[in-house]
């Protein structure tokens, strides 16, 4: 594995992870290129910058669940080809009910480049620490739609509060939200701004 990366689940005491891409359960029907194992990684940078956001969701009384961090660039053009081809919509319901496959590049749920190659954007969201339960979000991971973005009409109190002691968490550490996706954050100061990885990850 590249140098300056490492394994999240070693490096934040506590993390619960959940590769999302390394399995069936994700919006393309199956498991995604550059993912053989169902484990997260990141820049060391970020590493450090998430063991803070997990104390501070503990003192709440809340853990963290992972869903993706460092992507291989040969994973997004995975999902660029998904994203072009046509096929069976199994996943449609789910993950893009109100959007066909080819509007989820104009509409910045898939991008030629994502940040997440660059090894210090993370996809995750909050558990309660004494039931194990996750908080609702109002929407699920990976859910292109409007009631993703941040600020969405149609979810409940309860949900936009969750949302918003998430983003504080996040914001409080150095990290940037994504306006689209609840579940999405970037380093401010990233590493390695301009770099694109392609390395996989055993």
């Amino acid at each position: 594995m590249y140098r300056d990366f490492v394994y999240l689940d070693e490096t934040v005491p506590g993390v619960r992870w959940d590769a999302k891409y390394a399995t069936w359960d994700n919006f393309t029907g199956a498991p995604v290129t550059g993912y053989p194992v169902n484990r997260i990684i990141a820049t060391k940078k970020m590493s450090v910058a998430l063991r803070g956001v997990r104390r501070k969701a503990e003192e709440l009384g809340f853990g963290l669940l992972l869903w993706d961090g460092y992507r291989p660039q040969r994973a997004v053009d995975h999902f660029l080809r998904w994203a072009g081809s046509g096929g069976e919509e199994t996943t449609k319901p789910r993950y893009y009910p109100n959007i066909d496959r080819k509007s989820m590049i104009a509409q910045g749920y898939i991008a030629p480049k994502s940040g997440h190659s660059r090894g210090s954007s993370v996809d995750l969201t909050l558990y309660c620490l004494e039931t194990n339960a996750m908080l609702p979000m109002g929407g699920h991971f990976d859910l292109m739609d409007r009631i993703s973005h941040h600020g969405a009409d149609g979810i409940g109190s309860e949900e936009a509060e969750n949302r918003n002691t998430l983003k504080q968490l996040m914001e409080a550490c150095g990290f940037l939200a994504y306006e689209c996706e609840w579940w999405h954050y970037t380093l401010e100061r990233e590493p390695f701004p301009d770099t694109y990885f392609d390395f996989v990850a055993t």
